[in-house]
Formats: C-alpha cells, sequence, structure tokens
C-alpha cells in the first residue's frame, strides 16, 4: 500500500520581496533621486515633461471648479448691477420730484415777490390768502380762499394777484370765502382803455375764460392788443390796476356795436396765492335770491346783461 505525500498547494500569485524589503528599496531610490536632482539637476528636463504632458489632466479636472467659480462671479456681478440700478433708478425718480418741487418753489416764489411789489405799490390793507378749491358749481367761475370773516375778510373786497385783478369776494364764510371770477357772466368791471383813458364796463363771458366789451360802436378807438386797467370810477376797483388785454375784435357794419373779446391777465390756473385788498366803498345794499350769488348793488345794476346779447 503505497504510503499517500504531502504536497503544498500551487501559489496563485507569484511573491516578491517582503514590504519591508519593498519599503527599503523604494525608500533608498527616493533619497537618492532626491540627491541627483538636488545636486546634478537631472530630473529637471523630466519634471517638466511629466508637467506638459499632465496640464491638460489638470485643466480637465479643474474646469469645473473655474467653470462654477465664473458663473458664481458673473451671477454676483449682474445682482449687484441689478441691485445698483433699482437704487439710481429711485435716486432719479426722489430727485425728479425734489426739482418738480424746486420749480414749484421758485415759481410761487417768484409770484409772492410780485405780490410783495403789488402790495408796496397799492398802499392799503392787503390781505393774502391762499386759493383752496374751485366752486362746486361747474357753470360758473368761482373760487374758494382760505381767509374768511373771523380774518376780516368782507363781500364785495377786490381779489388780486401779481398779474392783475382775479375777481371780487362775493359771500363770506367764517374762514373761507367765496371769489367770483371776472370771467364769470354775473360779474362786471368798470375798465378803461390805457392807451387813450376810452371808459367801458367789461362783463365775463361765462363759457370760456374770457372778457367781453359790449355795447361800444364800431368806430370806436379800440385796438388789438390795448391793455385794459380798472378805471376806479364805482369807488371798489381801485384804479389803474391790470384787468386784460384786447384779443379781437369783430366790426359788422349791419351791428352797430362791435364785439370786442379781451383775454384776463390774471388767473387762478396760473397761482395758488392772491391778495384781497380793502374796498374804497361797499354798499351797504346787496340783492340775494337762491340762484345768484352776493354781489354789489351798484354792480347790478350797472352790469345787467341787455337782452339782446
Amino acid at each position: 500500500m503505497a504510503t499517500l505525500q504531502h504536497q503544498e498547494p500551487p501559489a496563485f500569485f507569484v511573491r516578491g520581496p517582503s514590504p519591508f524589503a519593498r519599503l527599503i528599496f523604494f525608500s533608498m531610490l527616493s533619497l537618492a533621486l532626491m540627491v541627483v536632482d538636488a545636486r546634478l539637476h537631472y530630473l529637471t528636463e523630466v519634471r517638466q515633461g511629466l508637467a506638459a504632458l499632465l496640464h491638460p489632466l489638470e485643466l480637465l479636472a479643474t474646469g469645473p471648479l473655474h467653470l462654477y467659480r465664473q458663473i458664481s462671479e458673473r451671477m454676483r456681478g449682474i445682482e449687484a448691477l441689478i441691485h445698483e440700478n433699482r437704487e439710481l433708478r429711485e435716486r432719479l425718480l426722489r430727485q425728479s420730484v425734489d426739482l418738480q418741487k424746486l420749480a414749484s418753489l421758485q415759481h410761487e416764489n417768484t409770484h409772492l415777490r410780485r405780490l410783495l411789489e403789488v402790495r408796496v405799490a397799492l398802499q392799503q390793507p392787503i390781505r393774502l390768502a391762499e386759493i383752496v378749491r374751485a366752486g362746486r358749481d361747474p357753470f360758473s367761475h368761482r373760487v374758494i380762499v382760505d381767509q374768511g370773516s373771523h380774518q376780516g375778510v368782507l363781500a364785495g373786497q377786490v381779489v388780486v394777484d401779481g398779474e392783475g385783478v382775479i375777481g371780487q369776494v362775493t359771500r363770506v364764510y367764517p374762514f373761507s370765502s367765496e371769489v367770483t371770477l371776472i370771467t364769470d357772466r354775473d360779474l362786471a368791471v368798470p375798465v378803461q382803455v390805457e392807451r387813450n383813458g376810452l371808459r367801458a364796463i367789461a362783463f365775463g363771458h361765462g363759457r370760456d375764460h374770457t372778457l367781453d366789451l359790449p355795447y361800444l360802436p364800431v368806430n370806436v378807438d379800440i385796438r388789438e392788443g390795448d391793455r385794459l386797467v380798472t378805471s376806479g370810477i364805482d369807488g371798489i376797483y381801485p384804479a389803474g390796476l391790470a384787468v386784460a388785454t384786447v384779443t379781437s375784435i369783430e366790426r359788422d357794419t349791419n351791428s352797430p356795436f362791435a364785439r370786442i373779446v379781451c383775454t384776463p391777465v390774471a388767473g387762478t390756473d396760473r397761482n395758488r396765492q392772491v391778495l384781497i385788498l380793502t374796498a374804497l366803498r361797499l354798499e351797504n345794499t346787496w340783492l340775494e335770491s337762491e340762484d345768484e350769488h352776493r354781489v354789489p348793488s351798484a354792480q347790478r345794476k350797472g352790469g345787467r346783461r341787455h337782452a339782446s346779447r
């Protein structure tokens, strides 16, 4: 009977030197290469060549990181530009509003200077008022000012601005007053042509912001561009205040009267501050009805329109 002998199994991989031997070998090799490179510089070209060969791989590996950084910087730049643009637009709007206020203040300052010059020139008691709102009746030309009976305002007082006559106080409340404009058809102003002293009565047209000079003959000495001022014969309007300028004259041979249209030199559509003058003479008799506001009886008698108009 044969004796079985012990046999070693075949190795799948050829095992080389031990790991410790390998460590010693590669450590000595590394030290040798380091000494040779430091002393003789033999590996410089090899290192440069390897760096050149590995550069594309380095770019490929770091490309996503650089792309991410560029996109992040671009987005931050866009957000900063949007924020800056928003701030600049807001600043521009604020400056535009301030600029509009500045222009309005300059205009108001100029108007107040003119009012002050008018006050000095008239040398009579004057009260400064401000237009609060327009009248509620759309078919009449009236405004409301912020001065009333508590401030000493009386019905019949004349209202002017830096350019000329605006109208007359026709109704007084405790803290406000109603001013009928000279363009209202219920108000009449005694005027005279500044060029030749021709006297007439100016009536408000009512439908637009103009005045009429009715009942003047066709051959009357009046021209376009003539300046009309208050005559002062009624004792209410001080003499010499600017009222209107003649803008249109129609002379029809079939009519005995000329049609003369004038444009007021003053207006509530341009300024809010006005002056209330103390009338030279206020009548004690006033005509009052449900449909009409109070006006002096002297003006009612002299200012009643003819039925033909």
